[in-house]
């Protein structure tokens, strides 16, 4: 069995985290491929070394004073080198990131030292065999990842590697100009390392103990998702839920890897397992419940509108021509609703409804202005009567008004719209209905 793990920032801010993702790696012997981050803030008021690398990078590249930051820099890594007693010495290094900042190397390249440097601490500290991410981490000359060669290449590397540690966040372009990952960061790495090596398990290690049901800002101690499905995640991801970038869940879901969300302070906690698909029949009729503020309903009305061929493509091109995208579409026999986020509207709101009136010359089309949208996911919604009867039960009785249902045919999930001023006390209206009345 082999397990690829990735530990966030916050789990290597500090020698006393990586003595606890020390314990955690030597406690499981399949966990043999371990891909760090750059070390996190140590408490609110520190600094993540990725943003003191930035900042030092900007002042030498233009001249500016940037020593002191640089001295702060090494101070983090020696306080972490001199915690875990390894003998190491960065020196080297650190001449050379010099030099290369003072040139002006690059934004990038200024991003991936902190998560090199981090490799080097814990290839040292775990006695695994440290892979730079630029050897085996491919890029095009316009920047795009290189999925098949670097899956193809990553894998001839590690086929006889028995343990290593690969940095996350960055690879390189053919020409050694060093790349970062936009979105999704370490996680991607993990996921790239995971799929080469066909690993049994990708384990995400963070400073939270799975996914929540709902947002803890909103509900206090939500529940913790057990499992999950990747047409789940996307759901509650595309809602505005904190959850893993779709980048990074890609490669391992094309080979029907599972990842396994574990909280590094937390290590007896099961956290979340996310799945292709599985027969766990789920704890709760819902998985989670995501939403966002700030969308604006156009209401278009026309008789008989139903028997007019081609009306909702007609209706669409106006919003494409101005570069707007809508989020949902229900529909009447006369009536059709369009959601769009009402930050991109409001500059051509005017312009769209006379486009609407040239279009498909409507009978009134009206305006309604600070909605938001909840989705609440689940696949054990499609195996249980009256989950919608509850969900408007619940609304009601918190006295809250629902503008707007949405079902999709797959049933795996419900998008209700309602006013701004409503959304949280919707959502908790939701959350208490089905996970603390478990009716």
């Amino acid at each position: 069995m082999k397990k690829v793990v990735k530990f966030g920032g916050s789990s290597l801010a500090s020698a006393r985290q990586f003595k606890k993702v020390g314990d955690i790696i030597r406690a499981d012997k399949t966990r043999r491929y371990v891909v760090p981050s750059a070390p996190g803030k140590r408490n609110s008021k520190d600094e993540k070394v990725t943003d003191m690398l930035y900042a030092c990078y900007e002042a030498a590249s233009t001249g500016g004073a940037y020593k002191k930051i640089l001295e702060r820099i090494k101070e983090r890594y020696q306080e972490i080198i001199d915690g875990l007693d390894l003998n190491l010495n960065l020196d080297h290094e650190f001449d050379t990131i010099e030099q290369n900042f003072v040139k002006g190397i690059g934004r990038d390249y200024a991003a991936s030292r902190g998560e090199y440097l981090n490799g080097i601490v814990m290839a040292n500290y775990l006695g695994y065999e440290f892979i730079d991410s630029a050897e085996v981490i491919f890029f095009d000359e316009n920047g795009n990842f290189e999925s098949e060669l670097t899956n193809k290449e990553l894998s001839e590397r590690l086929e006889h590697v028995e343990r290593a540690v690969i940095p996350g966040f960055y690879g390189a372009k053919h020409d050694g100009t060093i790349k970062t990952f936009s979105r999704g960061g370490s996680d991607v790495t993990g996921s790239i390392v995971a799929r080469a090596i066909h690993a049994d398990l990708y384990e995400n290690w963070t400073d939270v103990s799975g996914f929540l049901v709902a947002d803890p800002r909103i509900v206090e101690d939500p529940a913790v998702i057990e499992t999950i499905t990747y047409k789940e995640l996307r759901e509650l991801s595309y809602m505005g839920a904190g959850v893993l970038h779709e980048d990074a869940i890609f490669p391992v879901r094309r080979e029907g890897i599972p990842i396994n969300i574990r909280n590094t302070n937390k290590p007896e906690d099961k956290g979340t397992l996310i799945v292709e698909s599985t027969c766990r029949k789920p704890h709760y009729t819902i998985t989670g419940i995501a939403g966002k503020k700030g969308f604006c309903a156009i209401n278009i009305e026309k008789a008989m509108m139903n028997a007019e061929v081609g009306f909702g493509r007609k209706v669409l091109q106006v919003f494409e021509k101005y570069g707007i995208s809508f989020e949902h579409m229900p529909s009447g026999i006369d009536t059709m609703t369009i959601m769009v986020h009402q930050s991109e509207f409001e500059e051509y709101e005017q312009s769209v409804i006379a486009g609407i009136h040239r279009a498909v010359e409507p009978d009134s089309v009206e305006l309604e202005a600070d909605l938001a949208l909840i989705a609440v996911v689940g696949r054990g919604m499609k195996a249980t009567r009256g989950t919608a009867g509850r969900i408007f039960s619940a609304l009601a009785h918190a006295r809250v008004n629902v503008k707007m249902i949405d079902q999709g045919s797959s049933e795996l999930n419900i998008i209700i719209g309602v006013k701004n001023a409503d959304f949280e006390t919707a959502i908790k209206a939701i959350y208490d209905i089905f996970i603390l009345a478990e009716i």
